[in-house]
């Protein structure tokens, strides 16, 4: 039971005019006017609301004391996280020489009314490197290596798999460099042969060797519709791409394999074949961060006592972002320069000569050690603090964070930075991670748990409130026990990312949460958990979902539009951050019944009858789906993940 809150003063305005009309009967009988249209009584409601606005803010102490007595057992509000998204810079032609983005390049989304634009900062600098196409060579299923370097230089047309291709055929393309996180471009001509293939689906899957496995390269787009027309085919190569030797060629390899089409298509019926091509790169992909870097910020002069706090310029700081060094000079010895002084979470730890300081990111401020007095009277100092006149410096640090940097794909277009022979950017995916600070009711509800957790990890909750605290940026965590005699002693934490505002219909690599929060939760609990305990820290199991539905339109609604909408509503409700049926993510091990989708689709504008729905459950890695059903059950520690709805409306006659 939680402890009531006292009212200090529990009388309100219309408590006080009353009290004051009796006293003016009392001592003044003459005065018999108690209406609201008296002068008199206008002067008593004025003193009433004054008298009401001062009990107000005195029923407020409680709530500050509160808010005090978190600061005393250490609760801090969680500062901002900052988004995240990869840009894709593109040059306006093919260089013969490398193209670098440095570190640090500015980006931002597009000015629009009633919003300011958003800006991004890269992590890394991003180099294109400029290649040529080596060697070209096909594969077979059974391992038959054909080499078509010599036929392609004397201008003939050559196979790119078996003349009948077969699962796993595939033809190799070596580069003479290696191109990590570039967008290379295969440039070819070819012939129509590789009959009954869906061009806008052709059964063929791209990868590069990545140094101990062949990796999926993600399409831009392909010209060719599967080697069936001329045309260029733009890759986006994994960050991992290395050189590799292969037949006796040291070169960066990608290749194109045969694969299963997708249902309801039809593959290769015989091999196409390539009369010419040729490589090039056309860009490349650099992680940026919605934060501005701010560095040497000069923070102000110390007076040499203790617990001295600065505030810094910039809020709210990305203490996870950025060196987040403290600087001191000392002015009796300029000789000296800035003296590097270390974060520290808090002063426990700290002795009166480290030096140590406390960065709070939710507010920016920079606070140095205090000075405790002890039971016997003596005082001690907790970290060091500097000399009277020191000038202070962050060498540092980055400021931004926030929900609104989850922007959608194709908003990030504005290049702060001038770069040469950079045409244009673009984000081909949704920026994810970014989340608000930490509001102060949410401050008061986790003071108690982390009164009762007393960072140590015993109990789900305690795994899970530490997690959460150690990666604020995760959307959904949740603590599985062992299940099995052999995971005796393990502890599973299942953790969903933050999707951004893209909730709905989203890649299922998305779902996979970035190492650094893996590693952050991971390193946390590793310091508090039970002795004994393994601690395992993954993404959930997805049970994958297509639904299949027929909706009856009326008469004034636009057919496209509404299954538009339609679908829509389908990849939100089955969202796993956003979905179920409170909104706030598909509940762990909750099945999945064809009513609901009645519910979701009818309540839609301008849809007058649901004709009927399919469940079906489906493969989200090779897309390969099961038979029809009006229930699709879902394991307990399991999510679920809308793979490829169809919603088919039709109109009355």
């Amino acid at each position: 039971m939680s402890i009531p809150v006292p009212h200090l003063d529990d009388r309100r305005f219309q408590d006080f005019v009353d009290d004051a009309k009796r006293l003016v009967q009392r001592r003044c009988p003459e005065w018999t006017d108690h209406n609201v249209g008296d002068p008199g009584v206008t002067l008593i409601e004025a003193f009433a609301q004054m008298a009401d606005q001062l009990v107000y803010r005195l029923n407020r102490v409680p709530d500050r004391n509160y808010l005090r007595f978190l600061e005393l057992i250490g609760v801090r509000l969680f500062p901002a996280t900052a988004a995240r998204v990869p840009v894709t810079f593109w040059l306006s032609a093919p260089q013969d020489k490398p193209v670098i983005v440095p570190a640090a390049t500015e980006v931002a989304t597009r000015r629009e009314p009633g919003h300011d634009p958003v800006g991004f900062t890269t992590l890394d600098p991003l180099v294109v490197v400029p290649v040529d196409l080596a060697e070209l060579r096909s594969v077979a299923a059974d391992g038959s290596v054909a080499d078509h370097g010599d036929a392609l230089s004397a201008g003939h047309a050559v196979p790119c798999f078996s003349r009948v291709p077969q699962l796993d055929d595939t033809v190799l393309f070596g580069l003479t460099e290696s191109a990590p996180s570039n967008a290379l471009c295969l440039r070819i001509e070819c012939s129509i042969e590789g009959i009954g293939v869906d061009p806008d689906a052709p059964p063929v899957t791209f990868e590069a060797w990545t140094g101990d496995a062949w990796t999926a390269c993600e399409v831009d787009h392909d010209d060719t519709g599967g080697f069936n027309r001329p045309g260029d085919i733009v890759l986006h190569l994994p960050a991992e791409h290395t050189v590799h030797l292969i037949g006796g060629l040291r070169a960066g390899w990608v290749r194109a394999r045969v694969v299963a089409p997708r249902s309801g298509r039809t593959a290769y019926s015989s091999t196409p074949t390539i009369t010419r091509i040729s490589a090039f790169t056309i860009g490349g992909t650099s992680w940026a961060i919605q934060a501005e870097q701010v560095r040497a910020e000069v923070l102000g002069q110390t007076e040499g006592t203790p617990g001295e706090r600065f505030p810094v310029s910039r809020t709210p700081v990305l203490p996870d972002q950025g060196e987040c060094v403290l600087e001191v000079s000392d002015p009796e010895d300029p000789s000296s320069g800035w003296q590097p002084w270390i974060r520290v979470q808090d002063f426990a730890e700290s002795g009166p000569e480290d030096r140590h300081f406390v960065l709070d990111g939710a507010i920016g401020e920079v606070e140095l050690g205090p000075c405790v007095r002890l039971d016997d009277g003596s005082l001690r100092q907790y970290g060091a603090v500097p000399g009277r006149g020191s000038m202070v410096r962050l060498r540092s640090y980055c400021s931004g964070g926030g929900s609104k940097g989850n922007v959608k794909p194709d908003m990030v277009s504005v290049l702060k930075t001038s770069i040469p022979y950079v045409s244009r950017i673009a984000n081909r995916r949704p920026a994810a991670g970014g989340r608000d600070a930490e509001t102060i009711e949410n401050a008061k509800l986790r003071g108690p748990l982390q009164l009762r957790t007393r960072q140590r990890a015993v109990t789900a909750e305690d795994y899970e409130y530490l997690a959460r605290q150690a990666a604020p940026e995760a959307a959904r965590v949740r603590c599985v026990p062992a299940s099995a005699p052999d995971e005796a002693g393990m502890v599973r934490l299942l953790v969903v990312p933050s999707l951004g505002a893209d909730v709905g219909r989203v890649r299922f690599d998305a779902l996979t949460p970035p190492e650094s929060t893996l590693r952050s939760i991971a390193g946390a609990l590793e310091e508090r958990r039970v002795l004994g305990a393994r601690v395992v820290v993954e993404p959930p199991v997805y049970q994958g979902l297509t639904v299949v539905a027929v909706v009856r339109a009326r008469r004034e609604a636009d057919p496209e539009r509404l299954r538009e909408e339609a679908l829509a509503a389908l990849y939100r409700f089955y969202s796993p951050v956003a979905g179920g049926p409170d909104g706030d993510g598909w509940p762990f091990g909750r099945p999945i019944q064809f009513g609901e989708v009645f519910a979701v689709l009818q309540q839609l504008k301008g849809v007058d009858l649901v004709d009927d729905v399919r469940l079906f459950p489906a493969d989200p890695v090779t897309g390969v789906r099961g038979e029809a059903a009006q229930r699709i059950d879902v394991a307990t520690n399991s999510l679920v993940f809308s793979y490829d709805h169809q919603v088919r409306v039709v109109t009355r006659a």
